[in-house]
Order: structure tokens, then C-alpha cells, then sequence
């Protein structure tokens, strides 16, 4: 199995999500400021031209949700993708608002700051997506109320990709002002295996 990743994107969900499944993994860096993400070999795998990518086999994924829940169900005795319906309903609830509510102001942010070409980017539309993203956080912190992880007890990863997104927000200086996000942030990043991942990542050992 290979994860295609590079440091400080989305792929440090599924090098989290590999890490807290216990599954050995090849981490093949895609160094972006060289454009190999744009090279014919890599296009191949990921036509978008982004990471994460995940080759198992014959099988290839470039969606961050869609590679942790894969790796998730993949591992032996865990929780990390609930196994009954009435868990996996609120799992995919979450699942989807971080991806489509939580991480998009974020992600518009980032567009409009170095991703799109100079001429498409609209520096006016910052405030809107700050306004959006305080507007997610408020229904996350409502929607975990005192809980330790999303769905209660258990660490899934739904957890995953919502405290990677918290944390993405606070890089940028938008950290959510809601205690118990900040905690539940802290609780989730305090993880070894995000350690695990960070060191994969990076190559830096913590």
C-alpha cells in the first residue's frame, strides 16, 4: 500500500488515519513546489493533480474522506469506522460536514490566497469565508457539547478529519474560540499516532 502525500495538506489525514489503524504503508512525497504533482506519472493516479493519493493493489483514491474511512475499515478490532448503522449515520454526518462545511471557508481561503492563478483571486471574499468557518465551529462545538470525541468514547475517523481541520484553522490564525474545541483539538492532536505522522511526513522524528 502507498499513500502520495506532502507535509501540510490534506494527506496528513491519511498518514493519521494509516498510523492509528496500524497498517504498513510506503509514504511516497509529492514534492509540489517542484510541480510533481503535475508531472504525466503522478496525473496517472490523481488526474485533480493534488494529494492524497492511495494505491492499494489495484485499487487508487484521491479523496481524503474516501482513503481514511478505506484505511479505517481496514483495520483489524477497531473503531475507527463504526460497524452498525445507527453508529455509521452520525459517523457520515460528520464525515461530511467537515469536508463540505467546516473545511470549505478554509479551503476558499486558501484559493484565494496562493492556489488560484493572481487573476481569479478575489481578496474581498475573505471575510465571508472567515464568517462561514466561525459559523461551522459554533455548530461543531454545539454538536460535541461535552463529549470527548464526536460520536462519544470512541475515536473514529470522523475525529480525524475534524481536529485536522481545527488545526489547519488555527496554522491559519483562525483558531476556533469555543473551549471545548479547543480542548477536544488538543485531545485529538495529542495523538501518537498523529506523532507517527507527522514524523512519516515530515521526516522529522518528534
Amino acid at each position: 500500500m502507498k499513500i502520495y502525500g506532502h507535509p501540510k495538506t490534506r494527506s496528513l489525514r491519511a498518514v493519521w488515519a494509516a498510523e492509528e489503524a496500524g497498517l504498513e504503508y510506503d509514504y511516497h512525497k509529492v514534492r509540489l513546489m517542484r510541480g510533481e504533482h503535475r508531472q504525466a506519472e503522478y496525473l496517472q493516479l490523481n488526474p485533480g493533480g493534488k494529494v492524497p493519493t492511495l494505491v492499494d493493489g489495484e485499487l487508487v483514491l484521491t479523496e481524503s474522506y474516501a482513503i481514511c474511512s478505506y484505511l479505517g475499515s481496514k483495520a483489524h478490532g477497531s473503531d475507527l469506522v463504526p460497524h452498525n448503522a445507527d453508529d455509521r449515520a452520525p459517523y457520515d454526518q460528520w464525515c461530511s460536514f467537515a469536508i463540505t462545511e467546516l473545511e470549505q471557508p478554509l479551503w476558499t481561503i486558501a484559493k484565494h490566497t496562493f492556489v488560484l492563478p493572481e487573476e481569479h483571486r478575489r481578496p474581498e471574499i475573505m471575510d465571508t469565508a472567515e464568517w462561514e468557518f466561525a459559523r461551522a465551529a459554533s455548530v461543531l462545538s454545539e454538536g460535541l457539547a461535552d463529549r470527548p470525541y464526536i460520536l462519544g468514547e470512541t475515536f473514529t475517523v470522523a475525529d480525524i478529519l475534524l481536529a485536522h481541520t481545527l488545526l489547519w484553522a488555527a496554522n491559519r490564525e483562525l483558531a476556533a474560540e469555543q473551549r471545548n474545541l479547543q480542548d477536544y483539538l488538543q485531545r485529538c492532536t495529542g495523538r501518537e499516532a498523529l506523532q507517527r505522522a507527522n514524523s512519516r511526513e515530515t521526516g522529522k522524528t518528534v
